[in-house]
């Protein structure tokens, strides 16, 4: 194992051991479009479970994160867990298009509130020099539980979408049992609580935080666009899809395979100058796309925006974290999930409209200059965020 990660306390290892069974699970959601047409649900109507699918990503870590600093980070995962458990049930044997609707937003809804109690509860552990690391982690075991899940999840499907479900559910209802059985609640600062109320006043009147999350937020829809625009170029290159999927497997084992390594060679230098760089190299790679014709111009471009990815493991969720005063994590954490909710939603409509509306040269543009503006102006927080950060170390 990587230097970067020895030493990390078996809390973090717990919670990286459950993501990689949880994400195992994640099955349904790639196959959606697919189940639904299964059951005579097309055009229009499945926008509708779509839709729903993408507002449960925007309440989900807005509630977590409350429901983390209020209740607890055990608790919160829990609901979360069984609740996405329940719902996956109740999409499979929903009867109609808005009760596949209703259990889509459930499944999203609490699916999503499990991160920003899973990243509280992991800045409850370490400290902040440790954090990105055990960030870098945790989003290592989120990806190695993708990579395997896209390759069992087209074999189930092969045999019935119900085996999907029942992967989903089970995995789901697996890493409860860790959260109840392995982890434990960490003590609370209750004094600091009643000062700042339980809603998101706390993160509003930081102003640091509010300069921060913007930022982050466009450098999350800048690599949202991989998801989106990836395969509408392969496609309008004349391109098969089993090009787009050879494409997803390259950025699956380049991330696997290297995320461990290049997080120890970094670890020790600033982190913002890192985010920085790392954003930089994702916006390249998303306008080397404009470029692509082929299946090497492609290639080329996925190599350039996953060494990106690569590069920021862990660290915008280290930074916030390292933001938040300890009473308030979960919202703090809450506040960032919801900022991505924001990008990859931005992407998944405004990138799509701007490709076939104003063109993809249009889209491939504004990456490399949003993306790059907002990885400059990143750089020039860090020394602003380094006296937070140590003003709370000297604080506890």
């Amino acid at each position: 194992m990587p230097s970067s990660f020895r030493g990390l306390p078996p809390v973090v290892w717990t919670i990286f051991a459950g993501t990689i069974v949880n994400r195992l699970g994640y099955l349904v959601t790639p196959f959606l479009v697919f189940f639904l047409a299964s059951r005579g649900v097309t055009g229009a109507d499945t926008s509708y479970v779509l839709g729903a699918l993408g507002a449960g990503n925007l309440i989900g870590p807005a509630v977590g994160g409350i429901l983390a600093d209020r209740v607890g980070r055990r608790p919160t995962m829990l609901i979360g867990l069984i609740g996405a458990a329940a719902a996956q049930g109740a999409l499979f044997l929903a009867p109609g298009v808005w009760t596949m609707a209703a259990a889509s937003l459930l499944i999203s809804t609490a699916g999503s509130t499990v991160s920003p109690a899973a990243y509280a509860l992991l800045a409850d552990a370490v400290d902040s020099e440790r954090r990105q690391r055990a960030y870098a982690l945790f989003g290592w075991g989120v990806n190695i539980g993708t990579a395997v899940a896209g390759v069992l999840g087209g074999y189930l499907a092969a045999h019935g979408y119900w085996l999907l479900f029942a992967v989903d559910a089970g995995s789901m209802l697996l890493y409860a049992v860790v959260v109840a059985t392995r982890l434990k609640e960490p003590t609370r600062a209750k004094a600091m609580e009643k000062k700042d109320g339980i809603g998101y006043g706390v993160v509003l009147r930081d102003r640091l935080a509010l300069l921060l999350l913007p930022l982050f937020g466009i450098q999350l829809f800048v690599y949202s666009l991989t998801e989106v625009a990836l395969p509408l170029a392969v496609r309008d290159s004349g391109l098969s899809p089993a090009v787009y999927g050879a494409m997803a497997a390259v950025n699956a084992v380049l991330v696997v395979a290297l995320q461990p390594f290049v997080t120890a060679r970094l670890a020790g230098l600033p982190q913002l100058a890192v985010q920085s760089a790392g954003s930089l190299l994702i916006a390249v790679g998303v306008a080397l796309m404009g470029l692509a014709d082929g299946i090497v111009g492609y290639t080329v471009s996925v190599v350039v925006w996953s060494l990106g990815e690569v590069v920021v493991a862990g660290i915008a969720a280290g930074v916030v974290a390292n933001l938040a005063p300890a009473h308030a994590r979960g919202r703090y954490q809450g506040a960032f999930s919801w900022t991505w909710g924001v990008a990859r939603f931005a992407a998944l409509t405004v990138g799509v409209a701007a490709y076939t509306t104003l063109g993809p040269g249009v889209l491939w543009w504004t990456a490399l200059l949003a993306g790059s503006a907002a990885a400059a102006a990143t750089l020039t927080l860090a020394p602003r965020v380094h006296r937070r950060t140590a003003a709370h170390e000297l604080a506890a």
